[in-house]
């Protein structure tokens, strides 16, 4: 999935969320330095997402993510849950069509020509 569909999408999830009082993107909020992420608001406070950085709210991505039953994506993983992650925050998404998987919270590595 394309980091503007995936933007697309996760905006769409996140205002129908009812945990989740305000829901923007990150340009609307006045971030024009990161072209794909969101800025959400619940209970616990404001957090700012940017699809291609760290997640500090992996866990409710995934599970807003997985609750969605988007037929484009295939598999949710979260990085936190791997045993060789660091710590780092994130999650992949793998898609049901034939481009693959698309990591959330880094860049995708360039493709190397055969």
């Amino acid at each position: 999935m394309r980091p503007q569909r995936f933007s697309d999408l996760m905006l769409d999830l996140a205002k129908n969320e009812p945990t989740a009082s305000r829901v923007q993107t990150l340009t609307k909020a006045g971030d024009t330095e990161h072209p794909f992420g969101l800025t959400i608001t619940l209970a616990s406070g404001e957090s700012r997402w940017q699809f291609t950085g760290q997640l500090p709210g992996e866990a409710w991505l995934v599970a807003v993510l997985a609750t969605a039953e988007c037929p484009e994506i295939k598999t949710i993983e979260r990085w936190s849950t791997r045993a060789t992650t660091g710590g780092r925050k994130g999650l992949t998404a793998t898609s049901t069509t034939a481009s693959g998987s698309s990591p959330v919270g880094r860049r995708p590595r360039a493709r190397r020509g055969t």
